[in-house]
C-alpha cells in the first residue's frame, strides 16, 4: 500500500517538482498552495506532510501546531521544508513536534530519503485510520490491515489476497475513483500480463461479500472505481 504525502507550498513550481518525483518514488501525493486549502482536506488520510513555514495568512507553523493539537492527526509525522535556515528557526520547527527540517534550496534525493528515514521511525503514523493499528473502517466495515482480517457488521468476510488488496486501497482512500490501470499498477506491479476484466471481476466478488456495502463501492464509467461514503 503505498504511503500518501501531502505537500503544503505556495510554490506551484515547486509543488509539482516534488510531486512528479513522488509519485516516481512510488508515493501517492496531493497538494496544497496554502494551509487554508490544506486544513480544507482530510489530513487523517495522509503518511506525512511536507510543510513550508511561509504562507499566506495561515503560517506553516500555525499548520503544525494546529495538526498536533488534533488527535485525528497528531501522530502524522511532519517535515518541514522552508527557507528560513536559521538555527532558532530549526529548534522552533522541531519544538514544535516536526520530524524533520530541510532548508531551501535542497535536492529532491535528499528529499525522498529524508521521508524515507522519516517513514520508518513513524510506521503507522498516518493513514486514514480509525485507530492505530492499521485498521480501517467505514460504519460496520472494518479491515484489520496487519491482521489481513475483514468484518462486515460484527461477521467476517473472507477474501482472497487481491480483493483484500483491492478493498484496503479504496476504503482507505474514501471518495477517490481509481483507473483501472491505478488498480492493476497498485495490485499487480509485478506482474505483466493482467486485463482489465480481472478487476472487474475481482471488485464484483468484493460487492457480494461485504453485504450492504457493496453499494458504496461505485463505478464512474470512463473513469474507475471508488469507495463512497
Amino acid at each position: 500500500m503505498a504511503e500518501r504525502i501531502l505537500i503544503v507550498d505556495d510554490e506551484e513550481t515547486l509543488c509539482e517538482a516534488l510531486r512528479f518525483n513522488l509519485d516516481a518514488a512510488g508515493y501517492e501525493t496531493a497538494v496544497a498552495h496554502s494551509a487554508e486549502e490544506a486544513l480544507a482536506t482530510d489530513l487523517s488520510g495522509f503518511s506525512l506532510i511536507l510543510l513550508d513555514i511561509m504562507m499566506g495568512e495561515i503560517s506553516g507553523v500555525q499548520l503544525a501546531r494546529i495538526i498536533r493539537n488534533n488527535a485525528a492527526t497528531a501522530r502524522i509525522p511532519i517535515i518541514f521544508c522552508t527557507a528560513k535556515d536559521g538555527e532558532e528557526d530549526m529548534i522552533e520547527g522541531l519544538d514544535l513536534g516536526a520530524d524533520d527540517y530541510i532548508t531551501k534550496p535542497y535536492s529532491l534525493r535528499n528529499v525522498l530519503a529524508r521521508i524515507r528515514s522519516v517513514l520508518r521511525r513513524c510506521p503507522g503514523g498516518g493513514g486514514n485510520t480509525s485507530d492505530t493499528y492499521g485498521r480501517i473502517s467505514f460504519e460496520g466495515l472494518s479491515v484489520d490491515t496487519p491482521g489481513k482480517r475483514v468484518e462486515a457488521d460484527g461477521s467476517e468476510v473472507r477474501l482472497t489476497r487481491k480483493e483484500f488488496e483491492i478493498l484496503s486501497l479504496l476504503l482507505r482512500n474514501r471518495g477517490r475513483i481509481f483507473s483501472r490501470e491505478e488498480i492493476l499498477t497498485r495490485i499487480w506491479p509485478d506482474e505483466v500480463i493482467v486485463v482489465d476484466r480481472v478487476i472487474d471481476v475481482n471488485i464484483t466478488r468484493i460487492r457480494q461479500k461485504i453485504g450492504r456495502y457493496g453499494k458504496n463501492i461505485v463505478t464512474r464509467s470512463g473513469f474507475g472505481y471508488g469507495f463512497i461514503g
